[in-house]
């Protein structure tokens, strides 16, 4: 596999991919390589590049190298292909499209799990005795100890018009929902997930970039 990577690698910084092959030389080709020809593995992937370039786009907004997600993603796609089964009906588009993207997240989760795990210890403030208020406090604390403290109660306020200033609705939605910030039952992700029609990583994503940037603003001078 890595061979048929570095083969493939000169293929990330082009403009321009190799056309789909046609439905009838697709299949020529998938037959081919089910008798064993490496030379049809070879032109089914080069000719699906198209196909990772596109999935790609999808996370531009990650801020990874878009020649690094290409070449992740192609190995997603070498994977779809050694992988796919030609009599289950299913079309090889299909299918290697969520290999490629199955292997973008796995990359994205294993490169971007500390960056992205917001340290919920960080201080946002101080109490009457000088002791730090975290945002962890601030977001989990039940309620009778946030009465007990008119200094928590400012830090909670402040952050509530953080989250109102800062975050998307769906963001601050999330946030809510999960912490128990409407004085309701804190909610699972896949619980919030069932809730927004989405998937439980999807909210994985939002409650991570909410919390950061409700972080950054609460830590503001």
């Amino acid at each position: 596999m890595l061979a048929l990577c570095v083969r493939f690698s000169h293929f990330s910084s082009m403009t321009s991919f190799p056309q789909p092959l046609s439905p009838d030389l697709e299949r020529k080709h998938l037959k081919l390589y089910n008798q064993g020809n490496l030379e049809s593995k070879t032109i089914l992937i080069e000719h699906n590049l198209r196909l990772v370039a596109h999935i790609v786009k999808k996370y531009n907004n990650f801020n990874q190298d878009t020649d690094d997600l290409i070449s992740i993603g192609t190995i997603g796609l070498i994977k779809g292909i050694t992988s796919f089964d030609i009599n289950k009906g299913t079309k090889l588009g299909t299918y290697a499209a969520r290999c490629i993207e199955n292997e973008i997240l796995m990359y994205l989760r294993s490169t971007k799990k500390q960056k992205s795990e917001i340290s919920l210890q960080a201080p946002i403030g101080t109490d009457k005795e000088g002791n730090e208020i975290s945002l962890l406090d601030v977001l989990c604390n039940d309620n009778d100890n946030v009465s007990d403290s008119v200094e928590f109660n400012i830090e909670l306020k402040r952050t509530f018009d953080k989250m109102k200033h800062t975050l998307q609705e769906r963001e601050a939605r999330v946030l809510v929902m999960r912490y128990g910030l409407d004085n309701k039952k804190e909610k699972t992700q896949r619980e919030i997930a069932e809730i927004l029609g989405i998937s439980r990583s999807y909210v994985s994503r939002i409650e991570k970039k909410a919390l950061s940037k409700l972080n950054i603003e609460l830590n503001k001078k």
